[in-house]
Formats: structure tokens, C-alpha cells, sequence
């Protein structure tokens, strides 16, 4: 069979496997809405779910994982099917890189590399990255996208939308029409490369003085909407250090940590996606020095005033100050607070914070293995809900308690030990709302960023 029909034939299975979803999707639903009502077998149904998820590695997965990453968003039992699902996409063959190439570059593309391997280095859900040299000599990470990503991560969303349907429901003390709408504006949002390749710039900007993360460098006579050229950074995965002297998995925690809190402190603007693939290790003599960001495609930049409430929410935590907590709740968006929600919220909110408020060096949660981090406050928070009323999670909260999440995560594979409040001071210091609005303004005016409304 000729390459090109071999592409017709896999991107046209995938067609069809989009067109079934639905059906497989409404089967599960239904199960799973049985087994609430009468009893069952969970982890049946979780299964069912992931298969009907797991053929079709598209931008769903995508979806699918997001929604494991949340504590207690789902049953525990759906989240250990999904996170066993791997965003890995059919890969395209040389053919088809070739015509998308020319559709992204014109068709004298190839003469403008030096080389470029065909044969993708890595795939993921929306694209795969290609290896290759400028005519300069300078190693490359080509990005490219899946044909017809925008229908499908529309139909991927409009499942979306059933699935919290279905969950509103069967929970209405939770109202996830906030974090439905949050999911989907940075899926969408990470359909353009053009938008991701500012994203990096911003991210080189704020984080140039921070030698211990690095920062791919953008071609922007390369990259389109939906081609993405990189500098390559070489590195290796960070689980590969997970038994290495703890002197080391500090240096790389540290490392994490910095790349994480710096720029929200100095833009107020977040590394959404805490997935492991994101990042790799870059080592000097011999020996590993930090962090390698590789993908800018889920990030969120927010009002400085969030930032605000971060740092309230922290310093009323610590000082036992009532009225600075409720300011900081209200300034995040939720609503309708009295003190039991108050109070219930501080469950989740001594979690998160737990690592900064203490001033000793200390894992970031003792005896926690990393696929259980945040479930058992997150199920204590949505019992106490159940009981005390409904609450809607703010839109904005979302991907912050998602990457927070993820990042606990990652020092928990690494178990690190460090003094985390030490670091977290040093990065809110001299902080304000002024300050942190005009440094924003001029990092995001560099990169041809809109600030937040």
C-alpha cells in the first residue's frame, strides 16, 4: 500500500472513531449513572471509559488527563483509568509531513533547513516534533500540527460538556460550569502556535536572570499557527534522577519550583500543563543544574489582583487573620461565602499552602505517594460540601489549583526536601499589586501579549 494511502486510511479511521465516540461516551454514561443510583461496580464503568477513550489519542486525551489531574474532579477509580491513558498520536508519515510542511512554509520549504529528520522525535496530542538544523547550524525542535485539530478538539469539548452535564447532575453541590468553560478556552488556546510561541518569548523575558531553567529560544521566520520552531534543548527526563543523591533532586526541585513561582511573582502568569514530558534536566560537567521548559501551549496569565489573593490567602493562613482570607477568596471569584464554606475551604487551602507556611526543610507532603497528592483533602473538601451546600469554582482558580497540584507532584517523585517557605518568601518579597502590574504591562508589551482585562 503507497504512504499516502496509508495516512488517507489512518487519519480517516481517526475520522471515524471521533464519529463513535459519542455513542461510546453516552454507554458509559449511563453506566456510570446506574451504578450511582443503584449501586455497582466503579472501577467497571472506569474502565469502560478509558476504552472508549483510549483509541482515539486525539486532542480528548488531552481533555481526559486535564480532568485526572483534579483532585477528586472524578472518582478515584476514573482518574487511575485516565491517567493511564498516553496522549500518544498516530504518528504522520514522511508524506504527510512533507505536504504539511509545504502548506505551513510554501513549497521550497526544505531549503530552508539544513536537515530535517522526518521521522518525528516525539508525538503528542495535537502535534508531533520534528528534529532539525538551521542553515546556521543550530539544532531545532519543529512542532507540528495535526490537520484538522480545530473540528476535533471541538468535538472533543462538546463531549466535554456532557461528561460535567452528567456531573452536575449527580453532585449539585459542585457546579463545574466555571471549570468547563476554563478547560476550553486553553484547549482552544493551545491550537495556535503563533499564540504559544509569544508564550515562550514571555517566558524567556521573565525568566532570563534565573540560570537554573532554561528556555528555548523561538525562529519566528519558522514557526506559524500551527508550526512551532525551537531551539532543541538536550536533557533528560526528570524521572531518570528520581534514585539520584538528594543533593541532586533538590538542585531540580529548586529548579521547578523557581521556573514555576518566579514568573507568576514577577507576570503573573502560570505553566499550566505539570505533565512530566514538559520538562527535562540539563546537566554541566557531568553533573545535573537544572530545568529544561519545553512547551508553552497551556499557559495562564491573569490579573495581578489574583496574584494578590495568593499572597493574602498565604499571609492570612499565617497570621490566623479571618477578614484577609474571605478577601482573598472574593478577589478569586467565589461567591456566596459564609464561615462553614470558608472554613471548608481552608481544608484544601492548608493543603496546597501547608509546604510554605512551615519554615523547616521538609518534603512537600510526608507518606503521600505522587498519583494519591491532594485526594484525600480534596474528598474531605467535597463531603463537607455535600452536606453544607453548593459552591461554583472560579474560572481563574482553575489551572492554578491544577498546576499547583502538579507540581507537588513532581517534588514528590523527586522527594525533595527543601525549606519551601524560604524559597516562597524570597519570591513574593516587596510585593505589590502596583509593582507587579507594571512589570507585567512591560514583559507582555515585549512579546505582543494583551494584558488581562
Amino acid at each position: 500500500m503507497a504512504e499516502t494511502d496509508r495516512e488517507a486510511n489512518r487519519f480517516s479511521a481517526r475520522a471515524s472513531r471521533y464519529a463513535s465516540v459519542g455513542a461510546n461516551m453516552g454507554g458509559v454514561a449511563a453506566r456510570m449513572a446506574a451504578a450511582r443510583l443503584f449501586g455497582g461496580e466503579g472501577t467497571t464503568n472506569a474502565a469502560a471509559l478509558a476504552q472508549a477513550l483510549g483509541g482515539l489519542k486525539g486532542p480528548i486525551m488531552k481533555v481526559a488527563q486535564l480532568m485526572a489531574t483534579i483532585p477528586d474532579l472524578l472518582p478515584p477509580e476514573y482518574a487511575t483509568e485516565l491517567q493511564k491513558l498516553q496522549a500518544d498520536a498516530p504518528p504522520m508519515g514522511a508524506a504527510f509531513v512533507k505536504r504539511r510542511m509545504m502548506a505551513e512554509l510554501g513549497a521550497d520549504w526544505q531549503t530552508r533547513f539544513k536537515n530535517f529528520d522526518l521521522k518525528p522525535a516525539a508525538a503528542a496530542s495535537l502535534g508531533q516534533v520534528h528534529r532539525a538544523i538551521s542553515l546556521d547550524g543550530v539544532p531545532l525542535a519543529c512542532k507540528l500540527q495535526y490537520p484538522d485539530m480545530q473540528s476535533a478538539v471541538e468535538a472533543d469539548l462538546k463531549q466535554l460538556e456532557m461528561i460535567f452535564a452528567l456531573h452536575r447532575r449527580m453532585n449539585s453541590w459542585l457546579d463545574t460550569s466555571e471549570i468547563k468553560k476554563e478547560i476550553g478556552a486553553r484547549v482552544r488556546e493551545e491550537l495556535d502556535y503563533a499564540r504559544e510561541a509569544k508564550h515562550a518569548a514571555l517566558y524567556g523575558t521573565v525568566l532570563k536572570e534565573v540560570d537554573a531553567v532554561r528556555v528555548p529560544v523561538v525562529d519566528l521566520d519558522l514557526s506559524t499557527k500551527r508550526l512551532l520552531t525551537l531551539g532543541w534543548l538536550d536533557g533528560e527526563r526528570i524521572l531518570s534522577f528520581a534514585e539520584a543523591p538528594v543533593e541532586i533532586r533538590n538542585r531540580i526541585a529548586q529548579a521547578m519550583f523557581k521556573a514555576w513561582w518566579h514568573p507568576f511573582s514577577r507576570a503573573a502568569v502560570i505553566h499550566g500543563d505539570p505533565h512530566l514530558g514538559n520538562y527535562t534536566v540539563f546537566s554541566e560537567g557531568g553533573e545535573a543544574q537544572g530545568i529544561n521548559l519545553l512547551d508553552y501551549g497551556c499557559v495562564r496569565i491573569f490579573h495581578p489582583r489574583f496574584v494578590g489573593g495568593v499572597v493574602d490567602l498565604y499571609r492570612g493562613l499565617q497570621n490566623d487573620d479571618h477578614d484577609r482570607v474571605v478577601h482573598a477568596y472574593e478577589v478569586w471569584g467565589f461567591k456566596r461565602l459564609d464561615r462553614k464554606t470558608i472554613d471548608i475551604l481552608n481544608i484544601w487551602a492548608r493543603f496546597i499552602y501547608g509546604p510554605l507556611l512551615e519554615d523547616r526543610t521538609r518534603t512537600v507532603a510526608d507518606g503521600v505517594q505522587p498519583g494519591a497528592y491532594g485526594r484525600r483533602e480534596a474528598f474531605s473538601v467535597h463531603q463537607a460540601l455535600k452536606e453544607h451546600g453548593p459552591v461554583t469554582v472560579p474560572q481563574e482558580f482553575v489551572f492554578m489549583d491544577r498546576a499547583a497540584v502538579g507540581l507537588g507532584a513532581v517534588f514528590l517523585h523527586l522527594r525533595s526536601e527543601l525549606n519551601y517557605h524560604r524559597l516562597f518568601e524570597d519570591e513574593i518579597e516587596h510585593f505589590s499589586l502596583d509593582s507587579l502590574g507594571g512589570r507585567q504591562k512591560a514583559a507582555l508589551d515585549a512579546v505582543g501579549l494583551n494584558s488581562p482585562v
